[in-house]
């Protein structure tokens, strides 16, 4: 897959995930809100990982500039 998401789009997804992580084991969110913010954040640094955001693609979208 090409590369579609930026420097900064990945930074801000990670942050993110980890603003959801301490959210969750400092008791502020649980249950179902918990389960689906895991997800979501799961799914940011899994894209951010791999620097492919799938849901940018049927729009032709990308956050990475012009390299």
């Amino acid at each position: 897959m090409k590369k579609n998401m930026g420097s900064l789009d990945r930074v801000l997804r990670v942050a993110a995930a980890v603003l959801v992580a301490v959210l969750y084991f400092t008791g502020v969110i649980s249950g179902t809100v918990a389960i689906v913010l895991g997800i979501v954040a799961a799914v940011f640094i899994l894209t951010s990982l791999v620097g492919t955001c799938p849901a940018y693609l049927p729009f032709g979208l990308s956050t990475r500039g012009n390299s």
